[in-house]
Parts: structure tokens; sequence; C-alpha cells
């Protein structure tokens, strides 16, 4: 486990990240032309309000790429939902005319596609488990 990752707070020490993954509403191709910019700093300010962390993000066309790190307290459905419902809200705000664009002007598709990411294989922690019977 690289100990860059490792993130010590006041009752735990952790490393939870997730690879989240998300479209726009029937697929539009509206996140361009300074939208894509604005929704980028829209995300970092909701995840610092939040109390999570966003290493890297992709904001294409139409879909988006986040790599988050949460503290264990945070769920991750918590997570999705904060930057989808905040974003879409303030991101309607600066840009009225996407609205028009999507029907019944909603900006995101309710579903995601989540995955844990961690510095070690899943294989690496079943034979670290399965060693520390046969240690004591």
């Amino acid at each position: 486990m690289s100990k860059n990752n490792i993130i010590h707070a006041r009752t735990c020490v952790y490393n939870v990240n997730y690879h989240i993954v998300w479209s726009v509403k029937y697929r539009k191709k509206i996140l361009k032309n300074g939208v894509d910019e604005y929704l980028k700093t829209l995300f970092k300010k909701i995840a610092e309000e939040k109390g999570f962390a966003i290493q890297t993000m992709e904001v294409m066309e139409d879909h988006v790429h986040i790599f988050a790190t949460a503290p264990p307290k945070i769920e991750p459905s918590y997570i999705v939902k904060m930057l989808k419902g905040i974003s879409a809200r303030k991101l309607f705000i600066k840009y009225p005319e996407l609205q028009k664009q999507l029907y019944k002007g909603h900006l995101w598709n309710s579903s995601f596609y989540i995955e844990t990411v961690g510095s070690i294989s899943e294989e690496a922690v079943r034979k670290y488990i399965e060693l520390q019977k046969e240690r004591g």
C-alpha cells in the first residue's frame, strides 16, 4: 500500500477511493463551450464543502468521470447525490438555455456507475487475510 494515499483522520486511517461515471440525460452532448470547465470548478467546490476530495476528473460532452476519495463515514451514494444534484441546479442557473435542450429539464441520467479503487489488488487482500490465521 502506498503511504502517499493514506489519510490520517481523527478516528481512523483510510484509503477509500471511487471511480464514478454518469451521463447527461439522453446522452445529449451539452457539456462543452465552457460548461465543462465551469462544471469541473463546481465539482471541486461541492467536494470540498461536503467533506470529500476529487483527485481527478474528466468532463466529456455527454458524460462525466470522477475519481474521488472520501472518509469511511461518507457513503458513496451521498457523493453521487451531492455532485449530481447541486451541479444540475447551479448549471441551470448559470446556463438556463441547457434546460431547454433536455426533456422535462433533467440534466443527469438517474443511474450511475461506481467502483471502488484500491492501491492493492483483491487477490492480495485475500492472501493477506488467509495468512493471518497461520501467523496466529
